[in-house]
């Protein structure tokens, strides 16, 4: 089969290689992959920042959907034929993680997607809502269940609540519309006017130019009438962390899930100490509630937002896009 596989880091290390079809094991579950869609975090493992100890080769992408085609032994959650799509934290099943749960990842310790074949344990799985296309489905894994996990099992989302989303990538528009779908009042950050317009026709209401506006926590103050808002999606770290501390409402939730302008932060401790702020780190969720995701979004059928779909054969095209930002999801289809 083919597979885009990692032999050492950086871009150019990046290569569609022949590799063998993997076999299942004891409850393994063969899956012909349709599409997978890229994050963030996958520039980060390409680039060496995300696993250093990254092992070579390693075929790349987490989010991953496809058709079950092989069962191994004993397993019994899945028929061939059934659409799945991978779960981020492959162990994570059900409560709070383990310290090794968010590290068994695809393309990390696991070879991912980006192959026309994916061998995973059946309980890194789950089924695909069916209304999705498989571009649709493939962008849940990261982008959707990381917004699920932050704004409603954390946040207890309701509509008489404002969430603050940072830039317009795929947690943050995920953010939007299940805020936007709820009935919240939304506010959304950005350095593109184009992409904040795009954003108000998806529910947001209140849109702020970070470029023009570099203080933005206080504009977000100031159309909330200073009382700041319920929930933020942090994506950014480094000093915006702190911009998000004044901005939040007293007793309020931010949710730290990326780490755009750095690895570090300096925060500022009385306003945090003022205003009872609860700040807590976010990667993805675990897979009752990747189910528990997809049943509401059986009820609601909201559609993810995908920006581009490329080919297969043209992946390290899609990668350049990830390098330059998106709106929304940047897919690559593998099945022709």
């Amino acid at each position: 089969m083919k597979a885009w596989v990692l032999e050492g880091f950086g871009l150019k290390n990046l290569k569609k290689l022949d590799v063998p079809v993997p076999k299942p094991g004891a409850r393994d579950v063969l899956v012909r992959v349709s599409a997978v869609s890229l994050n963030y975090r996958d520039k980060m493992v390409v680039e060496g920042t995300y696993n250093p100890d990254l092992p070579f080769p390693m075929t790349q992408v987490a989010d991953t959907v496809g058709d079950v085609v092989e069962i191994g032994i004993g397993v019994s959650r899945f028929r061939v034929g059934d659409r799945v799509i991978s779960n981020y934290a492959t162990r994570w099943i059900d409560g709070p993680p383990a310290v090794d749960e968010v590290v068994h990842t695809l393309g990390n310790t696991i070879h991912g997607g980006l192959a026309e074949y994916l061998l995973l344990n059946e309980d890194a799985l789950v089924h695909s809502p069916t209304y999705l296309t498989d571009e649709e489905a493939s962008t849940l894994p990261v982008g959707a269940l990381t917004a699920w996990h932050a704004l409603v099992k954390n946040g207890g989302l309701t509509a008489s609540q404002t969430i603050l989303v940072q830039g317009t990538g795929g947690v943050s528009i995920f953010g939007l519309q299940l805020a936007a779908a709820a009935g919240a009042r939304v506010i959304v950050t950005s350095s593109s006017d184009e992409k904040l317009e795009r954003a108000k026709q998806l529910g947001a209401k209140d849109l702020i130019n970070y470029v023009r506006t570099p203080e933005w926590h206080k504009e977000a103050l100031k159309v909330t009438e200073q009382q700041g808002v319920d929930q933020i999606l942090e994506v950014a770290a480094g000093r915006s962390l702190g911009q998000s501390i004044e901005t939040i409402r007293p007793g309020g939730k931010i949710a730290v899930i990326g780490i755009l302008d750095g690895f570090t932060s300096e925060i500022p401790i009385f306003p945090m100490l003022q205003r009872q702020v609860t700040i807590r780190g976010m990667v993805t969720g675990s897979r009752k509630m990747f189910e528990e995701m997809n049943e509401e979004l059986e009820k609601s059928q909201i559609r993810p937002v995908i920006d581009t779909v490329y080919s297969f054969p043209d992946a390290l095209e899609a990668y350049d896009h990830l390098y330059r930002g998106a709106f929304g999801k940047i897919v690559i289809r593998v099945r022709p």
